[in-house]
């Protein structure tokens, strides 16, 4: 055979290797395409999603319909197990006072305290002043401050997250970041980087219905927040005293109860009532954590309702075959 004839047969073979692959390769993706749409359309199914960084382990059944709340969205973790459970409805929505826990995660980020530090001083300003007047006559959520007033991060985190202070996310979101729009940007990119990719802030206290997110998303910053000592100790808080305000109390009545150990309430008109939450079962002799999130609950008292919507959850997750 001479040379020509030579490279034009090894030419047609490497074009028949070629097409066979393609064929293979076709194949394969029309198989996987149609059993993500088989899963997807499955009146039964919730989503698994996996939390970045986290080690892949292997699924466990799937989280039957009965678990989540009737209305509205939520999303749950297991300790040990890093696929988050999402449940059905998840959709860009308000999340009113959650928004809080990113706020925090970010000013600890920044500033790290230890467990026996109260970090460094806050100083407020008439402006701070004027600013909490104004929210007050909005009716948000708001601690009593006076000009001159020094609080330590660890006190003005306490304010943030015990009694859900607008005015002072206002104030530690311009200590950490020199304004509000440069603090909101570096949420949203932090958001970005966790893979919150249905998340959009738009302020630090979530006051702003336009701050929305998804119960799968919140999951993955309330999860990645509880690694801190610092947040985990001051969520897991009844109270706490103020040098102005004196005495606040948390909004999550739950604590103590059931196992609750914290995390975040929120609510408004437009986001309806929200939680974040940890809670600490017993399951097969296993202490296990349980972290997620609801949104979206109806109800004449928001806060109440998603309490409650999160009590229920975990007692039915608790009570799932393993």
């Amino acid at each position: 055979m001479t040379r020509g004839k030579r490279a034009r047969t090894a030419t047609r073979r490497i074009r028949r290797i070629r097409g066979a692959a393609l064929l293979v390769v076709a194949a394969i993706a029309a198989t996987v395409g149609y059993q993500l749409r088989a899963s997807a359309s499955s009146p039964a199914a919730t989503s698994t999603v996996v939390l970045r960084g986290e080690r892949r382990s292997p699924p466990r059944e799937a989280v039957p319909r009965t678990v989540w709340p009737a209305e509205g969205q939520a999303a749950f973790v297991e300790e040990g197990q890093p696929r988050v459970h999402v449940g059905p409805n998840q959709h860009p929505a308000p999340i009113a006072s959650v928004a809080k826990v990113m706020t925090a995660y970010l000013v600890l980020r920044d500033h790290p305290l230890g467990l026996d530090q109260d970090g460094p001083t806050i100083w407020l300003t008439d402006a701070d002043v004027a600013d909490t007047d104004r929210r007050r006559g909005q009716e948000e959520s708001v601690v009593s401050i006076a000009a001159g007033e020094e609080l330590s991060e660890r006190q003005a985190l306490q304010a943030l997250l015990l009694p859900s202070a607008n005015n002072i996310a206002a104030v530690l979101a311009r200590w950490d970041a020199g304004s509000e729009d440069r603090f909101v940007a570096r949420m949203n990119a932090t958001a970005r980087s966790l893979g919150m990719t249905r998340t959009r802030y738009t302020d630090p206290s979530g006051y702003d219905d336009a701050t929305v997110s998804t119960a799968a998303d919140q999951v993955r910053i309330v999860d990645r927040a509880m690694l801190l000592p610092v947040f985990a100790t001051i969520v897991a808080t009844a109270s706490a005293t103020l040098p102005v305000a004196g005495t606040v109390h948390n909004t999550d009545t739950l604590l103590g109860h059931n196992g609750f150990v914290g995390v975040k309430t929120g609510s408004d008109h437009a986001a309806g009532g929200c939680f974040a939450f940890r809670a600490i079962r017993w399951i097969d002799g296993t202490r296990t954590a349980i972290t997620g999130v609801v949104l979206g609950q109806p109800g004449d008292d928001r806060i109440a309702a998603g309490l409650t919507a999160a009590d229920a959850m975990v007692d039915r997750i608790a009570g799932l075959p393993r």
